[in-house]
């Protein structure tokens, strides 16, 4: 990677390279890979999916401490490219894949992950306005903040593992409370929810689905 303004972040063992053009990952973030790491100890051994990865900084530290296969999807080109390269800088190119495009379409029907770990963007359309340094396609959840949490939610559904587990962070308010409601009907339940000021994080954990 080039770049006129590359920054990093130390994030565990890691060291997490990022310009201008991508979501700046935050230190806080780490709580959601610890409580994936703790998790992957009760699920079936196989690759970790992350959806909206980003510069991949969580699922990265998820391979790093479980020595894990690890699948990336992201929307953004910039995004996916910093995520291959912190990847290849923390010695790990080897064991993650990287698919920039659509939740939609970045997977086959037949994947099944026992580890899932989601950060879409969930900021309302009307205030993205707030953070001018954040790009637009890394924050906006739509109408409601929901639009692509529901998304991930949805594909989670299809490719989560009966008794696996998924970790999924929310904006605050009623966001985890809109989860709840809006993973009625799909093959997951609920079983743990980890507020903080900024948000939530949510534990899914995988059904029948076949």
């Amino acid at each position: 990677m080039t770049s006129t303004s590359v920054q990093t972040l130390t994030f565990g063992p890691l060291t997490i390279a990022y310009d201008e053009t991508v979501l700046q990952p935050r230190a806080w973030t780490a709580r959601q890979a610890e409580l994936a790491v703790e998790l992957a100890a009760s699920t079936h051994d196989g690759p970790v999916l992350e959806l909206f990865s980003g510069v991949g900084h969580i699922g990265l530290l998820v391979a790093a401490r479980t020595g894990r296969p690890l699948v990336q999807v992201d929307a953004s080109p910039h995004a996916c490219a910093w995520a291959r390269a912190n990847a290849e800088a923390a010695g790990l190119a080897d064991a993650v894949t990287v698919r920039c495009g659509l939740l939609e379409d970045a997977l086959e029907p037949h994947e099944r992950f026992s580890l899932v770990i989601a950060d879409p963007p969930w900021v309302p359309s009307a205030e993205i306005s707030r953070f001018p340094d954040d790009p637009p396609l890394a924050i906006d959840g739509g109408a409601d903040g929901m639009d692509l949490v529901r998304s991930s939610l949805e594909v989670i559904g299809r490719h989560l593992t009966a008794g696996g587990y998924a970790v999924v962070q929310v904006g605050p308010e009623r966001q985890a409370e809109a989860v709840v409601e809006a993973i009625d009907g799909l093959p997951l339940t609920c079983v743990a929810v980890e507020r903080y000021p900024r948000g939530a994080l949510l534990v899914l954990r995988g059904s029948e689905n076949d």
